[in-house]
C-alpha cells in the first residue's frame, strides 16, 4: 500500500481537501440569505501543506480568513486537521451576515474546477501504474 501511496502522491488528498471545502462553499451559498450567518473557509494551500507536514506559523490560516476563537471547528478527518475560519467580508450585510454571493460562487467553481482537474490527473496517474504494471 505505500508503494500505491508513493505513486499517487498527495492526489487523495488534495482531493480530499477540495470536497471538504467544496461542502464548506456551498453552506455559505446556501446560507446567503441566514440573518447573522458567518462565511466560512480555509486555505486550500495551508492544508495540503499541513497535510504533507510542512506548515509553520499561523495554524492553517489565510490572510483573508480571521480566527476569531479557539473553539473555531476544525476537519479533522484522514490526518487532515485544518481550522475553519471565519471569511472576512469587504462588505457585511445590515444584518450580520458575511456572505459575498459572488465571492463564495467564484470559490466554488474555482474549487470545482481543480477538482476535476485532479481528478483527471490521478486517474492517469492510475492508467499509468496499471500499464506499468501490466508490462511485467
Amino acid at each position: 500500500m505505500s508503494m500505491l501511496d508513493n505513486a499517487i502522491g498527495l492526489q487523495a488528498t488534495t482531493m480530499k481537501i477540495r470536497s471538504e471545502r467544496s461542502v464548506v462553499l456551498a453552506n455559505n451559498i446556501a446560507n446567503a440569505e441566514t440573518p447573522n450567518f458567518k462565511a466560512r473557509d480555509y486555505d486550500f494551500k495551508d492544508a495540503l501543506a499541513q497535510a504533507r507536514g510542512d506548515l509553520e506559523g499561523d495554524g492553517g490560516m489565510s490572510r483573508s480568513l480571521a480566527r476569531t476563537s479557539a473553539g473555531h471547528m476544525s476537519l479533522d478527518e484522514g490526518g487532515l486537521s485544518t481550522t475553519l475560519g471565519y471569511r472576512v467580508p469587504t462588505q457585511a450585510a445590515s444584518d450580520g451576515n458575511t456572505v459575498e454571493t459572488h465571492v463564495e460562487k467564484t470559490q466554488f467553481a474555482e474549487n470545482a474546477s481543480r477538482y476535476v482537474a485532479d481528478l483527471t490527473f490521478l486517474k492517469s496517474r492510475v492508467s499509468g501504474l496499471i500499464r506499468a504494471m501490466g508490462d511485467k
